[in-house]
């Protein structure tokens, strides 16, 4: 796994400039580069933030659909059954399966939707790094 190194140890925007400057590299420019690099942990952080948001709203919703789920075993183990009482527990049974694949599917979907939000803020990123690297 790989570690993270100390603070010391990781070049400040300062010794970048001063290696930039030292080698005098035609066509780069050290304020352009650091722009870049600002822009990407921009969009890492806001990739970041959406992803965050979204698995908080999978979570919430995960929870609501346990506690719904637990309340409807609660009620039907409350008392024993008859015989119509139980046609009427598998027509119940045969619902709540329903309302699971339901429910996953809106899982689903809200996991697809993280995903997708996620790529997407890479790729403006990336379309714009592409721009600035043309300039």
């Amino acid at each position: 796994m790989a570690t993270t190194p100390p603070a010391d140890e990781i070049p400040s925007l300062d010794a970048l400039r001063k290696l930039v400057e030292k080698f005098q590299v035609p066509g780069i420019e050290f304020e352009g580069l650091a722009d870049w690099q600002h822009r990407d942990l921009e969009a890492l952080a806001e990739t970041n933030r959406q992803a965050y948001e979204d698995i908080k709203a999978l979570v919430e919703r995960r929870n609501e659909i346990l506690q719904q789920t637990l309340a409807q075993w609660q009620d039907a183990l409350k008392s024993p059954l008859s015989k119509e009482e139980f046609a009427e527990q598998s027509e119940a049974a045969k619902r709540g399966m329903q309302q699971a694949i339901d429910h996953f599917r809106e899982l689903s979907e809200i996991e697809e939707k993280l995903r997708t939000d996620a790529w997407k803020v890479m790729q403006e990123q990336r379309c714009r790094r592409s721009a600035w690297r043309s300039r």
